[in-house]
């Protein structure tokens, strides 16, 4: 069986397989199951639907700016202020549709421009406000 995406774990997590005989006949007997996912696929495709528009149309800044915002956000930060996810510059590349070496220099722009702080593969951002400009126009 093909499958049409994939996912990496980043941190220890428990996956259960769900039959798809017993997926169709729960979402054909249970109506409340299937308007939640309903509504949850709507979700989903109005949030890739932004993120097409924003490959489209946003600088190589501004989506990396939306990616560091975006995993400050899902993972929060340490005592020191650090996202508590430490990234690869080629991750963050994927994160932002860019390259690995685009996104260095970008890096170093912002650490630069002391909008952020690298130590390593960890993140500090520094100023999220002067981030989130960067995302509204690059």
């Amino acid at each position: 069986m093909v499958y049409s995406v994939s996912a990496t774990a980043i941190e220890p997590l428990v996956v259960c397989f769900v039959d798809m005989a017993f997926f169709q006949a729960s979402l054909k007997t249970n109506s409340s199951l299937s308007y939640k996912l309903m509504v949850l696929f709507a979700e989903e495709l109005d949030e890739s639907e932004r993120k097409m528009r924003d490959l489209a149309h946003m600088p190589v800044k501004g989506r990396l700016a939306q990616a560091l915002l975006t995993l400050q956000k899902q993972f929060g930060t340490d005592e020191d202020g650090f996202i508590k996810l430490e990234v690869s510059r080629h991750d963050l590349a994927s994160f932002a549709a860019s390259t690995y070496e685009t996104v260095f220099r970008t890096i170093n722009d912002l650490s630069d421009g002391d909008m952020i702080t690298v130590s390593g593969k960890k993140i500090m951002i520094k100023y999220p406000d002067k981030l989130l400009q960067l995302t509204a126009n690059g």
